[in-house]
């Protein structure tokens, strides 16, 4: 996949900076990258440059190039560890709604 069709498939996002008085757009899988422009629009469009411009560099440079969130697989199971007080709180919560731990905290969770 070259670079430029690869830029198109990480996530970014753009809110307002009330301290900044700007639009600020950042990519998740580059965490350090941000951009920032006086509407949505041309705050994307730079970080999109940016993203493009790092992306050309990493490869040219023959360093690894951090794959899209889209294009990950994920399994749906992950191992969380808790506080035995929070584990025992969410198992009356979930005993208390009839349902099982795993759907109790998969409902919390979908909430956010």
């Amino acid at each position: 996949m070259t670079t430029t069709k690869m830029s198109d498939l990480y996530r970014y996002s753009v809110s307002w900076s009330e301290d900044d008085g700007v639009f600020v757009s950042r990519v998740a899988e580059f965490s350090l990258l941000a951009a920032h422009g006086d509407t949505p629009e041309a705050a994307l469009q730079e970080l999109r440059q940016v993203v493009q411009s790092v992306l050309q560099d990493l490869e040219a440079s023959e360093e690894p190039i951090p794959s899209p969130f889209s294009t990950r697989p994920y399994s749906g199971k992950i191992n969380l560890r808790m506080s035995e007080s929070l584990h025992r709180q969410l198992a009356v919560e979930a005993e208390q709604q009839g349902v099982s731990l795993n759907q109790w905290i998969n409902r919390k969770l979908s909430h956010y």
